[in-house]
């Protein structure tokens, strides 16, 4: 079912890496000039034409009064939901929290000189702006782990937004931002709701990041309102990528592979493996799970568009296989694991061993699943607490410690060909600006 290929020792790396250019596809020009439209017209008339494009795309009627998920409605969510699956709402906050709260970053300061004083505060977003799509299947754990780190990190007002539904936002997605600390929750998707966000209207504030994912729409509507604010990432199809060594179970394998399958059809599975029979394992077990789960179309499609078995010489050639591809999961099903943790450089998120499969991090363990797709784990990490604060540096000379480095400024600005940067040093100390000086 898995499309082959040998990696085995010194084999040329160039299909491999042709193999991964084909999911990075151009963009459609025609879809950036529509994304780019919608952004400009919600941009220029605001709630206006978030309006007419909510009727458009979504075909509901929205005004100023109803956009607004009410408290009623989440208090009539809670009513109506499973005790067990509130409880388990509640215990994955717990988890996230706990982990999170690890990822604080610390103000510093250092001294220098006589009285020179340098370092670095830590600010917090003001607006977070969380998008949480409506489509294929209803994400609250998406809410969860976006909105949970915000809040950790101090942002004064999270607000969401989520495409309007005849029958309502569904329960668990209303339960789980308030279980995280959503401050207001709008009925707007698509592009128009990115661009609502990134540039406020009437009824929606503007935030200073939007995370999230979402369709082609909301993901190009992100990269373009860059700028105007921050984003997260531009996210892809999910993927996962299963290092398997002789021990490793196959029928687990094919389940945690479909367990991403049946996201996206273009999402992308990779098995790579020491053992030329496990590839045969892996494939009947696919066979036979595969007719079980519901989303067995989306699946099939997933496995014949982006499914991969490849052939390692051994673990380490495994890993060096692994780190090309850049999976946003990467699991190790091999003996000892824990030793390899040292040797990856190149994954979103790492599970270990036979009982660590891919969906406990997706909703229970706490670590974040927001990760980087499509090969971005080469360059960036998992949504974090980090990614809701901000840097600022400090700085604080004496006079006798400006003094001391006043030529080495000037130097340097000299060097630039910038005088002026020279001159506002040296203006101090009644200094004439030498031009000359390098």
């Amino acid at each position: 079912m898995l499309a082959r290929m040998d990696l085995s020792g010194d084999k040329d790396l160039g299909m491999l890496i042709e193999f991964l250019n084909k999911r990075n596809i151009g963009e459609d020009k025609e879809l950036t000039d529509r994304v780019a439209e919608i952004i400009r017209d919600v941009r220029l008339y605001g709630d206006e034409k978030l309006f007419y494009y909510t009727k458009l795309f979504d075909g509901i009627d929205l005004d100023k009064k109803n956009i607004k998920v009410s408290e009623g409605e989440i208090d009539a969510a809670y009513a109506r939901a499973a005790p067990a699956m509130l409880q388990t709402i509640r215990k994955a906050c717990s988890n996230i929290r706990e982990y999170h709260e690890k990822q604080k970053v610390e103000e510093y300061f250092i001294r220098r000189g006589k009285s020179t004083l340098l370092g670095q505060l830590i600010r917090p977003l003001d607006t977070v702006g969380i998008y949480v799509p409506g489509g294929r299947a209803p994400l609250p754990s998406s809410v969860l782990m976006n909105a949970i780190p915000a809040r950790l990190a101090g942002v004064r007002k999270i607000v969401m937004a989520t495409p309007p539904k005849k029958e309502g936002v569904n329960d668990y997605v209303l339960i789980a931002a308030k279980e995280a600390g959503v401050d207001e929750i709008y009925t707007m998707g698509g592009a128009q709701a990115i661009a609502a966000m990134a540039y406020g209207t009437g009824s929606i504030p503007r935030v200073d990041k939007i995370t999230g994912p979402g369709n082609d729409y909301v993901a190009l509507a992100k990269k373009l309102v860059y700028g105007a604010c921050d984003i997260d990432m531009i996210a892809g199809p999910s993927e996962i990528c299963i290092i398997a060594d002789k021990d490793a179970k196959p029928d687990y394998i094919a389940a945690d592979l479909l367990s991403q399958a049946e996201h996206d059809p273009n999402a992308a599975l990779f098995l790579i493996t020491t053992e030329k029979c496990m590839m045969d394992k892996v494939d009947e077990a696919l066979k036979e799970q595969l007719p079980g789960i519901s989303r067995r179309d989306v699946a099939a499609e997933a496995i014949s568009r982006n499914g991969l078995s490849i052939l390692a010489e051994d673990v380490d050639d495994a890993i060096r296989t692994a780190d090309i591809i850049a999976p946003e999961h990467l699991e190790l099903m091999v003996v000892d694991g824990e030793k390899y943790l040292t040797k990856i450089k190149n994954a979103g998120a790492i599970f270990m061993g036979d009982h660590s499969p891919e969906p406990a991090g997706d909703y229970l363990a706490g670590t974040n699943h927001v990760l980087p797709t499509c090969g971005t784990a080469r360059f960036s990490s998992p949504l974090g607490l980090r990614d809701f604060v901000k840097c600022i540096s400090y700085i604080k000379y004496s006079r006798e410690d400006l003094g001391d480095d006043m030529e080495d400024i000037a130097r340097f600005a000299m060097c630039e060909g910038l005088d002026a940067h020279a001159a506002s040093v040296r203006i101090r100390f009644g200094v004439k600006n030498d031009r000359k000086t390098c």
